[in-house]
């Protein structure tokens, strides 16, 4: 679940280490680079220093990078320490157009500090957490935990901890008054039941238990005020674990209303500084190809208009972002324009597809002017394609979370569409099949995920047989 997690011992302290070297590291790889190539400081470096260090800190606070350091690996710190970097590149290239500035800046100097800032900070972060967990491995302040339910749950919370070696928490067992046996049999993998909850509370009073995960079920409310109430009397950390796995979440996160805390079920990926980096990434993929393709868009234009009568550009209507109606342009390539409550998906030898249309459906440039949708902000580049509103009446009640799809704009290429689901939809089960890709999408987005689906809808070609 997007935004949780939950702080191992000392996690406040790495996450001030870690920012302070990050700063530290921004200057240094600027002073060097400055250095190698005998530019003079000015204060023209200072001030673009101040700016990176600021904007750094200000996205990696908003990124989460400092806050989930102690249950992030390597590799994702890795991925997140690039990405909030090439947001500060961009943001300083955006400053220096707009202020014409960038010529004060040796090029050569600044290509260098771009790429050498993040590998320094990659190289610092794993040489500190390799500390940190030599010192955990000579059992430096180790901390005993508990978990409290023996089930699905608390299983994921025992492998969750297992796995995460940068915690600092050693699992004793779980702790469980239910019966082992029965209908819903109690779990002893991958740790042991050790006790009771009265087993637990002791072992807290003790001083033999340093944290406690609550994992029951979330109608087990008085239960779990029981114990909450039994626990306030020790010195234990006690922490509930939301069983909101019983829900199929939809890039879920942690949030707060009025220090209210709240979590969020169903929600978009594209808050904050994601949902400018996604709108930045379409607006000038977008321009660049309009760029590159306006002279074959104008040759198909006029091959339209002598092949057949009617006009170059079909609008129809679709559902874009929070079910807003939408048009969507397409070349034109049918004898009719359809537009009512019931729209035909084109099918194998449809007559009314036209020779010419066949062709650019195949090979799937009836789809170029929806780039113009892309740059005027209805659409994106990549993600879930637009369906006939007709479709999704009648496809939302048929698939359970049709309509989520409709948490991000649609896209002119997708994960589906990579995947090989593109095209006639037939049978409810492809189109059950697209609408899980469309799903996984919002939940796994990344900027590396949208180039990754933009490279493999280039490198795999625009034809598709499905396409009729």
């Amino acid at each position: 679940m997007a935004g949780s997690g939950i702080k191992a011992p000392h996690a406040s302290r790495l996450s001030f280490v870690s920012s302070v070297g990050d700063a530290l590291l921004i200057g240094i790889s600027l002073v060097f680079v400055t250095r190698l190539y005998a530019i003079t400081w000015s204060d023209k470096y200072n001030l673009l220093l101040a700016i990176s260090i600021g904007l750094f800190l200000f996205v990696a606070g908003v990124q989460r990078l400092y806050t989930d350091s102690a249950v992030m690996s390597l590799t994702k710190r890795a991925v997140k320490i690039s990405y909030i970097w090439l947001i500060i590149v961009m943001t300083l290239l955006l400053l220096g157009s707009a202020t014409k500035t960038s010529a004060d800046y040796s090029r050569l100097t600044m290509f260098t500090w771009f790429a050498v800032t993040p590998v320094l900070m990659i190289l610092w972060y794993t040489a500190l957490l390799w500390l940190q967990n030599t010192l955990y491995k000579r059992g430096w302040n180790i901390r005993r935990v508990a978990i409290a339910g023996a089930r699905d749950l608390g299983k994921q919370v025992a492998y969750s901890l297992i796995n995460s070696h940068n915690m600092g928490m050693k699992p004793v067992g779980f702790y469980d008054d239910r019966k082992t046996n029965g209908p819903r049999p109690l779990v002893h993998d991958p740790l042991p039941i050790v006790g009771t909850m009265e087993d637990l509370v002791r072992a807290a009073r003790d001083g033999d238990i340093d944290v406690v995960f609550i994992a029951l079920p979330m109608r087990a409310e008085e239960r779990i005020k029981m114990l909450v109430s039994k626990l306030s009397d020790t010195t234990a950390s006690v922490y509930i674990v939301p069983d909101f796995f019983m829900f199929d979440l939809l890039s879920a996160r942690w949030g707060n209303i009025g220090g209210l805390p709240v979590v969020s079920i169903y929600d978009t990926p594209f808050y904050g500084i994601d949902g400018w980096l996604k709108r930045s990434f379409d607006v000038v993929m977008a321009s660049a190809i309009l760029v590159l393709i306006a002279l074959p868009m104008l040759f198909i234009a006029v091959a339209i208009k002598l092949t057949s009568p009617g006009p170059v550009l079909f609008k129809q209507r679709r559902y874009g972002i929070n079910g807003e109606m939408i048009e969507v342009y397409k070349f034109r390539s049918m004898t009719v324009t359809e537009e009512g409550d019931e729209v035909r998906q084109a099918t194998k030898g449809d007559a009314r597809v036209t020779k010419l249309g066949a062709f650019l459906r195949r090979t799937s440039l009836d789809e170029l002017p929806q780039f113009f949708n892309v740059l005027f902000g209805s659409m994106s580049i990549v993600g879930p394609r637009p369906h006939a509103v007709s479709h999704n009446e009648e496809y939302r009640g048929l698939i359970s979370g049709y309509m989520l799809r409709h948490k991000v704009k649609p896209g002119i290429t997708g994960l589906a569409q990579v995947n090989g689901w593109r095209g006639e939809t037939d049978t409810l089960e492809k189109m059950q099949k697209r609408i899980e890709y469309d799903l996984e999408y919002i939940n796994r987005w990344s900027v590396w995920l949208d180039a990754k689906i933009v490279l493999k809808t280039i490198t795999h070609g625009f034809i598709d047989k499905n396409a009729y």
